[in-house]
C-alpha cells in the first residue's frame, strides 16, 4: 500500500506511477467496500511498473510537484490533469528520459509552501516551492537537487509548519505580592532546651542500658 486518505465524496483522486504517468478520476468511481475487500483497479500498469503516489485534489488552485530519481522535477497546475476513467494507463506527468530516471514522488503544493528532498546518500535539502518553475505536463523539468554518483533522490515531502507559537511574555503572569509572604514566628517551631528530647538521649552515653 502506498497511500490512504480521508475523503468526503466530493473530490478527485490522482494516482502516479514510477513510469511518469498519472490518472485522475472522481472518487465516486470507487464504490465503498469493507476493510477485507481487495478493491478495484485504480490505474493500469505495465509489467515492472508501480504506483508511487496517491493524491486527493482539493482545489484547482493547487499544483502537482513531481520529482525523479536523478534529482529533476517540476511544478504543473492541477488543471492540466484532466479527468479520465478509472483503471486507465493515464496521461504523461513528466517526460521520462535517461537524464530524469524514474518518478519517485508527486505531491500537491501551493506557491508559499516549502518542500524537503532527501537522497539515498543522506543529503537533505529544504527549498521553497516558488523557486521551482511551473511547467506543462510534457516537459522534463529542472534540477531540484544535485545527486552524487551512485545516489538517487529517494523522497520528497511538503513541509508542514507547526501551529504552536513560542511562549511570549504575555503568556506568563508576574508573581505578585499576594503570592508571597514573609516567614512568621508561627511557621517555626522553637527548639527545646539543650540536652532534652530524644536526640539528647541518643547522644548521652549514660542513657544506654
Amino acid at each position: 500500500m502506498i497511500g490512504a486518505a480521508v475523503t468526503d465524496g466530493a473530490h478527485d483522486v490522482m494516482l502516479f506511477s514510477d513510469a511518469a504517468k498519472a490518472v485522475r478520476f472522481d472518487e465516486n468511481d470507487v464504490r465503498p467496500m469493507g476493510r477485507a475487500a481487495r478493491g478495484v483497479r485504480g490505474m493500469s500498469l505495465d509489467e515492472g511498473q508501480s504506483v508511487i503516489a496517491m493524491l486527493v485534489a482539493e482545489t484547482e488552485t493547487q499544483s502537482v510537484l513531481t520529482a525523479t530519481e536523478n534529482g529533476f522535477g517540476k511544478r504543473t497546475p492541477i488543471s492540466e490533469y484532466t479527468r479520465h476513467g478509472r483503471g486507465t494507463k493515464g496521461m504523461i506527468a513528466i517526460q521520462t528520459s535517461e537524464r530524469n530516471g524514474k518518478v519517485v514522488a508527486a505531491v500537491l503544493v501551493k506557491p508559499d509552501d516549502e518542500i524537503m528532498l532527501i537522497t539515498t546518500g543522506g543529503v537533505l535539502v529544504r527549498t521553497r516551492v516558488s523557486e521551482v518553475r511551473e511547467m506543462g505536463r510534457a516537459t522534463q523539468g529542472v534540477t531540484l537537487i544535485a545527486v552524487d554518483d551512485g545516489s538517487k533522490l529517494s523522497g520528497l515531502q511538503r513541509v508542514v509548519e507547526s501551529d504552536t507559537e513560542p511562549l511570549g511574555e504575555s503568556d506568563t503572569e508576574p508573581l505578585g505580592e499576594s503570592d508571597t509572604r514573609p516567614l512568621g514566628e508561627s511557621d517555626v517551631e522553637p527548639l527545646g532546651e539543650p540536652g532534652t528530647g530524644p536526640q539528647a538521649a541518643d547522644d548521652d552515653p549514660s542513657a544506654l542500658a
